[in-house]
């Protein structure tokens, strides 16, 4: 009798850990699952407030903390062109592109000049970033890539510069 209860007891642990083990499997899916549906949110709520600035000069006008006088249509413009990179982040942060791909499509984004007027404009609001944050670090690679564009001897701008490591 003592055998059997023993094995029982072992025979239910086993199951105690392995419905333990699936629980947390599921857990840590819905837990991701949650994460990009918050910023999912977030992402269409930070568009849906810069469209309605880029519509409304007054509204722009709250938005407005360069360090210069910017015109209001290259305000719009600047406004534009964070929706551009906050998209490419948010398309990074679900997981829908990797840091390299990431990499590429800013590489793109930096040939044009208003783009780069505009990272220029905001580089004070990215000096508030701590710097172990991932848009920190980000900003830094965006940093770099502008300058290694800028100093490139070669009309292939798609060729400049190093993209960080797939697994990043």
């Amino acid at each position: 009798m003592a055998t059997q209860s023993s094995g029982v007891r072992k025979i239910v642990s086993a199951a105690k850990g392995t419905l333990a083990a699936v629980s947390g499997s599921l857990s840590t899916r819905n837990t991701r699952h949650r994460r990009r549906a918050v910023l999912a949110q977030q992402h269409r709520l930070h568009f849906d407030l810069i469209c309605k600035a880029m519509d409304d000069p007054a509204l722009a006008a709250v938005l407005d903390t360069y360090e210069t006088d910017v015109p209001l249509e290259k305000q719009r413009q600047f406004l534009f062109a964070n929706a551009l990179y906050i998209n490419a982040l948010y398309f990074h942060r679900i997981g829908a592109m990797n840091r390299a791909e990431l990499y590429g499509h800013l590489r793109v984004m930096c040939q044009n000049e208003v783009f780069r007027e505009y990272w220029e404009a905001t580089r004070h609001h990215r000096m508030s970033l701590p710097e172990a944050s991932e848009e920190y670090v980000l900003g830094l690679m965006m940093d770099d890539l502008i300058q290694e564009l800028l100093d490139a001897d070669t009309d292939e701008w798609w060729v400049v510069g190093e993209p960080p490591e797939q697994s990043a």
